[in-house]
């Protein structure tokens, strides 16, 4: 079992004042997220979300004139995450401002937002949903789901339709999710859109990506080509997520926002099929108003300081967090 003793705000990640300057060097003066992962060429990439520039109105995302770009891709090679995160570079446009890496916004979309990303072989996954229309605090809805890929470093991305789970119902299961890589497969683990789902477990050997017909759907009892034949392996409300085997302990840990308990919680299992512990709130909303996000860092799954990153939608920037971890 895995226990936490305590956690700590490092400091900003994005934003005035974060340790890479990314308001002046890459043009990111507010952003969210900041999904890590293993590049497997000693650096780390970050995927964020919707992102703005100049003109940016000081808290909260917007206005839409302020150099809005609705994803950005960094890279980091900090090894020593104990003073901040720094950023050695952004996928650019011409003026050095990081650009915009997935395509969006044709016809209802109001936005294309990144959920996690993994690298096999040198090919690089981001799983992504098509944004129709926000509604009130953590309820979406979601015209689609699906995987890009890029072959050559993050630099340019395809976002193939036969990789794509569509919303036409409003209730897929894979519209968010939290890739997590093990014993010869891909798995993702996935949610409806918005914060208040369940989570359901899929599949895939790499050589069949980045088609959705490779996934295979954990049944509780096995594996089923079929969707509709999965069942929760994580009881909600499930927000955003992330997935690392964190090797000192031997076990799987799953960081989300849950949203009734207004916080982000570290569960644990054996097994990515679970049982899943209940889990400790690591940042709570009272702390810290209108937390989300949380996105373990791929180099910190290893003895006892876990740092991932935290968004807050008041600030509309990302901080850098460690956590403490114990044995239970």
């Amino acid at each position: 079992m895995v226990g936490v003793r305590d956690t700590t705000r490092i400091g900003p990640v994005t934003g005035a004042g974060s340790p890479s300057r990314t308001d002046e060097r890459f043009g990111i003066h507010a952003t969210d997220l900041g999904i890590l992962w293993d590049s497997g060429d000693g650096r780390v990439y970050a995927a964020f979300g919707d992102t703005y520039g100049r003109g940016w109105g000081g808290s909260g995302p917007g206005p839409g004139d302020a150099d809005w770009r609705r994803n950005v891709l960094a890279y980091s090679a900090t090894r020593d995450l104990s003073g901040g995160l720094l950023f050695d570079g952004v996928v650019a446009r011409q003026d050095g401002a990081a650009r915009q890496v997935l395509p969006s916004g044709r016809g209802r979309e109001v936005t294309v937002i990144p959920n996690s990303g993994i690298a096999v072989d040198g090919t690089h996954y981001l799983h992504y949903m098509s944004v129709r229309r926000w509604g009130r605090p953590g309820v979406w809805r979601t015209n689609y789901a699906g995987l890009a890929v890029s072959g050559d470093q993050g630099r340019t991305w395809a976002k193939p339709r036969r990789a794509r789970w569509s919303n036409r119902g409003g209730d897929d299961r894979f519209q968010l999710g939290a890739f997590a890589a093990s014993e010869g497969h891909v798995y993702l683990l996935g949610t409806t859109n918005g914060r208040y789902g369940d989570a359901y477990l899929a599949r895939a050997v790499p050589a069949a990506l980045p088609a959705r017909s490779a996934f295979e759907y954990w049944t509780g009892a096995g594996w089923a080509g079929r969707q509709r034949e999965a069942v929760p392996v994580v009881d909600g409300p499930v927000g955003e997520m992330s997935l690392g085997f964190h090797t000192t302990f031997g076990r799987w840990l799953l960081l989300h926002l849950d949203e009734r308990r207004r916080g982000l919680v570290l569960r644990s299992a054996e097994r990515l099929t679970g049982p899943w512990t209940r889990g400790e709130v690591l940042v709570s909303g009272d702390e810290y108003p209108a937390v989300y996000g949380g996105y373990l860092h791929p180099w910190s799954l290893a003895g006892t300081d876990l740092y991932f990153l935290v968004s807050q939608w008041g600030p509309y920037n990302v901080y850098l967090t460690r956590t403490r971890l114990v044995p239970e």
